[in-house]
Formats: C-alpha cells, sequence, structure tokens
C-alpha cells in the first residue's frame, strides 16, 4: 500500500471515528422535544376497559357536524408498540351515519411507535388502491395548507348472511412534531436524525389518521367530508401551524 492509499485509509478511519463518537454523545446527551399535538391527563383504555395509558392526545370530542365517543386501543397495537406510547383514538359519527375514525399515536423516547401507514392499512385487512399526495386550508390561529396523503383503500367483507361485499374508503394522515408538519413518511425519518445529529433532539412526532368508509358512487363525496373534518378539528388539539414551520410535502427517496 502506497503512502497515499495509506493516508486516505487513515483519513476516512478517523472520520468514521468521530462519527461514531458525536452519535454515542448525541443517544448519551439526547432531550425529548415537544410534542406538537395537546396532551392531556385524560386516560386512554384497551378493549376492556382497562386504562392502557394515563395520558392521552387531546382529540376533540365534537367537530362541524360530528360527535364523537372515545375509542379503545386495540391490545394488538397496545402489545406491538413501544410502552411509552400516549394515543388517541374516537369515532366520529353525523347524523345520517357517516362515520370517521380519527387516531393520534404519539412516540415518546423510542421512536419505533411510528412507523409507515401501509402496515397499519395491510395489517388491518384493508388493501391500498392509490396514494395520492394533498393539501387542506387551515383557517386558525391563521391560514395555511396542511399537507395530507389521502389512500384510497378496498376491504372485502363477509355479511351475516355469507355474501360478500367490497367496502371502498378513503385513508388521510399526516406527521407533526414541534414546528415541523410533513405527509412523507421518509421525510420525517430525515428530520428526526437531522435533528438529533445535529441539536441532540428527539422530537416526538405524532402520526394523524382519519378512514372513513364511503357509501358506493359516493367516494369524492366522503373524502371531502373528511378534509372538512380535519379542516375543524386540526385547530382544537394541534399546536404545531404552518407559520414558521418546515413543512415538507413532496416525496422523497425510500431510504427508510
Amino acid at each position: 500500500m502506497n503512502r497515499r492509499a495509506t493516508s486516505l485509509l487513515v483519513i476516512s478511519l478517523a472520520l468514521i471515528a468521530a462519527v461514531a463518537v458525536l452519535i454515542q454523545h448525541r443517544k448519551t446527551h439526547r432531550r425529548l422535544g415537544t410534542p406538537g399535538v395537546k396532551v392531556v391527563s385524560v386516560p386512554i383504555h384497551d378493549p376492556d376497559g382497562k386504562v392502557a395509558g394515563t395520558n392521552s392526545v387531546a382529540l376533540p370530542e365534537n367537530v362541524t357536524e360530528f360527535k364523537s365517543e372515545a375509542e379503545p386501543i386495540q391490545r394488538i397495537v397496545l402489545e406491538w408498540l413501544p410502552p411509552d406510547t400516549t394515543y388517541g383514538q374516537r369515532r366520529y359519527k353525523a347524523a345520517d351515519g357517516f362515520e370517521i375514525i380519527f387516531q393520534a399515536v404519539l412516540m415518546g423516547a423510542d421512536r419505533t411507535s411510528i412507523h409507515k401507514p401501509e402496515y397499519c392499512l395491510v395489517g388491518t385487512g384493508w388493501r391500498i388502491e392509490k396514494t395520492e399526495p394533498d393539501t387542506i386550508l387551515i383557517k386558525q390561529p391563521y391560514p395555511y395548507h396542511l399537507p395530507i396523503k389521502k389512500m384510497t383503500v378496498i376491504r372485502d367483507v363477509q355479511t351475516p348472511s355469507g355474501h360478500t361485499v367490497r367496502l371502498r374508503g378513503c385513508y388521510v394522515f399526516w406527521f407533526v412534531a414541534d414546528k415541523q408538519l410533513t405527509a412523507d413518511h421518509n421525510q420525517r425519518m430525515w428530520w428526526l436524525a437531522r435533528d438529533m445529529i445535529r441539536t441532540g433532539v428527539l422530537q416526538r412526532w405524532a402520526y394523524l389518521s382519519c378512514l372513513a368508509v364511503s357509501p358506493p358512487g359516493q367516494e369524492q363525496k366522503s373524502y371531502q367530508r373528511v378534509k372538512d373534518f380535519i379542516a375543524g378539528a386540526v385547530p382544537e388539539f394541534q399546536l404545531t401551524h404552518g407559520l414558521e414551520t418546515q413543512v415538507a410535502q413532496a416525496v422523497s427517496p425510500d431510504l427508510f
């Protein structure tokens, strides 16, 4: 090995060692960021009525035309996600019977609380037909555009009479942390890693999602109702707004 090659090897090893030391330092001295959603001392329950968490994300009880009831967190979710995960889940129902399930998942010190939305949907029997980026105009506390992604989903269910019926729905989601908004999982992961290295702050990301089943032939109308619902709900519980906030909508490379 010549002198130049030896020098390059030494420099490369030194850089690797320096990065390793920096990462270890950040892990040792990291601190949790401030959530981008309201957290309240209201317990969340499992399907048996047992307390699954003493705190919850403060999803509003009533939104526009919808009234709601708190939904229990499924046992499989509680067993799969880290114990320091904070939840919020409510079922909203309009006078005509149209329903929206709204869920919040807020990470703690373990970042594995948040994962790709595709995992949740496929795991519960839904199939993703199409994914589209979009935005929703939020008017309070000042106008800004919330980045979201809409998934058109389908699911075959069997009726009590033995017939198979195909359900169609829309699934809308986004991610929020302190002064950061995105609907792109990869962008969220990049920001999380960047902030850890730069500042030692582990941002507490929240994953917000709405699921609504559409009556046949009314898919676009149902989606608009979901968008109107989100526009009304977000100002009630979300602390991160559009002004002076990092907002990302574009899809980044699939690195994670």
